[in-house]
């Protein structure tokens, strides 16, 4: 059977979910020296952005199937902007309003750390963007202040917190939406953090965000997933 959409409150389709990258500052300056090699020789000025197509998609609870080589996916989670109104060339001081709430996301990638060439193969597989639903908490809710968790079968694994961001959510939205606009039901991604765990087949991931909610998915082998889908 063929997943379900995500569907907003008046049955519209979830629009497109752009990723971006080097939007954490542990990891931009982990990674500073490699700003000045060719072919770019410095450091990006504008966000660096990646989109997970639908395909990706997949919901809370999901099976995700992952190839035997290398075996193993990382696991970039964060939160996502919900975008409720269009957005084009917005300001920073108007910028939240354009979001319309929150959803927690697995964003999957077999591992890598190359920056000068898109990630199609590794992060744009069947299934590799399970998503919760949008939560939209309340006034005052302060995304800067959020925490994140992520547990893998039963056992904390990896935190992060996101008052460490290289373009915190407002600004993100303005940097992006000077050179695009953003639709009503786009997802951005404010990005991953550093030292993402992985996971491997077997393993229940469960992300956590208090005040957000929770996100649970499980990993399993490309060829069990096969068997399963040919025995159903």
């Amino acid at each position: 059977m063929k997943p379900q959409p995500f569907l907003l409150d008046d049955g519209q389709p979830l629009g497109t979910v752009y990723g971006v990258l080097l939007n954490d500052a542990a990891t931009v300056r982990r990674l500073a020296p490699q700003f000045d090699a060719p072919p770019y020789k410095a450091a990006p000025r504008a966000p660096v952005l990646y989109i997970k197509p639908r395909n990706t998609y997949a919901r809370d609870g999901a099976a995700v199937a992952i190839p035997a080589e290398p075996g193993a996916v990382r696991l970039d989670a964060t939160i996502g902007l919900l975008i409720g109104a269009p957005a084009t060339r917005v300001e920073v001081r108007d910028a939240m309003a354009h979001v319309a709430g929150f959803v927690l996301a697995s964003d999957i990638t077999l591992p890598h750390d190359n920056y000068f060439r898109p990630a199609i193969r590794q992060r744009c597989r069947d299934g590799f963007c399970p998503m919760s639903g949008p939560y939209a908490p309340g006034d005052g809710y302060d995304i800067a202040s959020a925490t994140l968790q992520v547990s893998i079968n039963g056992r904390p694994a990896w935190r992060r917190g996101f008052a460490g961001l290289v373009r915190p959510a407002a600004q993100l939205i303005a940097d992006v939406t000077a050179f695009m606009t953003l639709s009503r039901g786009d997802v951005l991604l404010l990005g991953p953090g550093e030292g993402s765990p992985l996971a491997r087949p077997g393993d229940l991931v469960e992300i956590e965000a208090p005040g957000l909610g929770r996100l649970a998915h499980r990993i399993v082998a490309e060829a069990a997933a096969a068997q399963e889908g040919a025995q159903a």
